[in-house]
């Protein structure tokens, strides 16, 4: 009996390699060849030189046509999607087992089937487990068709067949192709079906939804190139033992990129939040030290989030810990408040949060943290009704933060009346109930400080 022939396969990148090594020759990424089956070369490797040219087309002459968007119904989702779902679009969407990836995807078609022609395939469940959920949801899923099946071909027959307008795969890691070896779940497999499957997408302008698995470090299972064949990749974020859920757009082409959706897990799925700000601000009954509250920008939405600060005493090496934000960054901006405003931290234990479980990656939160990090040093909390966004620089000036003024205007809506923010942030027109303090420096924003906790 002939030995099947093995080769390694990055995970990250999908270059193989004949034996296992540290390192994927590839893309450069440590420990991600994993073993899988070696598949025959399809077709003769000079079969293209045979092949007539494509036809050549000039950029003016194709006509750009706006396609109309389909809403899913959940408006949150809508808003991730840039607006709803658009023929021939290819999402993917991955996250931890349980997050409420498939509640959320069975909650949009039962909405979607009774406008237009859709399919649920699933991969992992049975077809009474499916709905058993709808049931306990609740939804009025009567006319939603479903299939249980893993076979690619089978999944293929019936989308040319049926001819659905969006279609949901749950999930892609459960797929496999009759044309390759491997087993389900390979980097061979995940990466034809998701290539067979956006072929059929684009060529039958059917809006077709992928469900990914995670890894235990966080990125979605199967080659990164996975990430590359599709137009839009969202992310759910959000520990599982909370009942808040947050839906992150990391790639869109045909939406806003960080765009950001908050939901609420309860016992009939998982409903919108329409004033997400709401949960990332603690209801504190007086003023603490250590808080101070940010206006940061999630895509298009300008969201008020809580900023913590804990700084204690050391007794040993001072630690650096920060939740939801970059812990260089911290390191950073205490180097900053140490050479430029004579804020000494070198024996002080600093710990940071961002409320809610929200991830903020822009560094208009610098001065933010700053203040926070001096309002716990000194014990005394920052005014009520103020707001606080710019970067800091290494040379200690206050930068710009882009949408200033919807940031303004959305903290203003909110109750707010102070706001500490970039000299280049300053309204030209004053905003109704808000008193603006624009700074240059970050000794400036102090000085500032100090005058307003002396009111």
């Amino acid at each position: 009996m002939a030995r099947t022939k093995t080769v390694y396969a990055c995970t990250e990148c999908g270059a193989q390699s004949p034996k296992w090594q540290g390192q994927c020759p590839g893309c450069g990424q440590w420990n991600t060849l994993v073993e899988s089956v070696a598949e025959p070369a399809a077709g003769s490797r000079f079969a293209a030189l045979a092949a007539g040219s494509g036809k050549v087309q000039k950029l003016s002459d194709i006509a750009p046509q706006e396609s109309p968007r389909q809403p899913s119904g959940i408006e949150e989702l809508d808003r991730v999607l840039g607006g709803g779902l658009v023929p021939g679009m290819v999402v993917l969407i991955g996250g931890d087992p349980g997050i409420g990836k498939s509640t959320l995807l069975l909650q949009a078609l039962a909405t979607l089937s009774a406008r237009v022609p859709t399919l649920y395939v699933t991969g992992e469940e049975s077809g009474e487990q499916v709905a058993l959920r709808a049931h306990r949801l609740q939804l009025d899923a009567g006319n939603l068709p479903l299939l249980a099946e893993i076979s690619l071909e089978k999944i293929l027959a019936t989308l040319r067949e049926g001819k659905p307008s969006v279609a949901v795969i749950d999930s892609i890691q459960t797929m496999y192709s009759e044309v390759l070896q491997s087993a389900p779940g390979s980097v061979a497999q995940v990466r034809e079906c998701a290539a067979q499957l956006t072929r059929h997408a684009k060529s039958n302008n059917c809006a077709m939804v992928l469900v990914g698995h995670v890894t235990k470090d966080g990125a979605l299972a199967g080659p990164r190139v996975l990430e590359h064949i599709v137009d839009t990749v969202l992310y759910f974020e959000g520990d599982t033992h909370s009942s808040f859920r947050l839906v992150r757009a990391i790639k869109n082409r045909f939406g806003a990129v960080n765009e950001l959706g908050v939901f609420a897990m309860t016992d009939k799925g998982l409903r919108g939040v329409s004033n997400p700000s709401a949960l990332f601000l603690s209801q504190h009954a007086q003023p603490v030290p250590g808080s101070c509250v940010l206006v940061t920008q999630e895509g298009t939405r300008p969201l008020l989030v809580e900023i913590q600060a804990l700084v204690d005493t050391s007794h040993g090496n001072p630690r650096r810990l920060s939740v939801g934000l970059e812990q260089n960054r911290l390191a950073m901006l205490l180097a900053v408040l140490h050479r430029h405003a004579g804020i000494v931290c070198s024996d002080q234990d600093v710990f940071i949060n961002a409320v809610g479980g929200v991830k903020i990656s822009e560094p208009a939160a610098d001065l933010a943290v700053s203040l926070a990090i001096v309002s716990s040093l000194n014990g005394r909390a920052l005014p009520r009704k103020l707001v606080v966004f710019g970067e800091v620089g290494l040379a200690g000036e206050i930068r710009p933060a882009p949408r200033g003024q919807e940031r303004l205007k959305e903290a203003a809506k909110l109750g707010f009346e102070l706001a500490i923010i970039p000299t280049a942030n300053a309204p030209k027109q004053k905003i109704a109930g808000m008193e603006v303090v624009a700074v240059d420096r970050i000794e400036q924003a102090l000085t500032a400080l100090r005058e307003l906790q002396q009111r």
